[in-house]
């Protein structure tokens, strides 16, 4: 089964899309496989509303492995199935804990397996003043490695916030090779072109 893989810092979202593009789809569980760096898999079925509770947060790190829905995409007549893969948030530097560091060197693994990646920034932390791209540099290594395949998207989340769209509009004007989608994992917005890019590619 292709893989899709959704990869970004730290608490841009990632987790909250991974279970509201699957609740999209029209599930409403999901059975979630916990793949640890060292140890077996573990296999949860989980109530999507419940896991934007367990699963999600403001606590950096909540992710430490890999976490895989199967998910059937569903376009007129055709059905597709993937696997939706959530990844640990990749960070500058190296974390001094050491299960941290074996799940991003997971994420690193699973960005070369995947024939779909789904690479998540939050909007409102690019474009800083200052830097030299609109990209920080674990984003803009992430883009470079990813984003010579076909597959490779660019999700400009929390564009509900303030200063979002002068953002976008940077990022657009710097990174026009590559195929940016605005997204709103809270609000919604963005979640059906996300859908099509992903069918487009599998």
């Amino acid at each position: 089964m292709k893989q899709c893989v959704v990869v970004g810092k730290t608490n841009v979202g990632k987790t909250l899309f991974a279970l509201r593009f699957a609740a999209m789809l029209g599930q409403q569980e999901a059975v979630v496989t916990f793949r640890p760096a060292n140890g077996p898999d573990v296999n949860q079925r989980i109530p999507l509303a419940k896991g934007e509770t367990t699963l999600t947060g403001e606590t950096p790190h909540l992710t430490r492995c890999l976490q895989s829905l199967e998910l059937t995409l569903p376009k007129g007549k055709g059905r597709r199935s993937l696997t939706l893969v959530d990844t640990c948030g990749l960070i500058e530097g190296i974390h001094p804990n050491e299960e941290i560091r074996q799940a991003m060197a997971q994420t690193l693994a699973a960005i070369r397996q995947a024939e779909v990646v789904l690479h998540m920034v939050d909007i409102t932390q690019t474009c800083q003043p200052g830097s030299a791209s609109c990209l920080g540099p674990v984003d803009y290594q992430v883009a470079q490695f990813a984003g010579l395949r076909p597959g490779y998207a660019l999700l400009a989340n929390k564009m509900d916030l303030p200063g979002a769209q002068e953002k976008l509009k940077k990022l657009r004007t710097e990174f026009t090779d590559y195929v940016i989608i605005a997204l709103s994992v809270l609000r919604g917005q963005g979640m059906k072109e996300v859908k099509q890019f992903v069918w487009r590619h599998l």
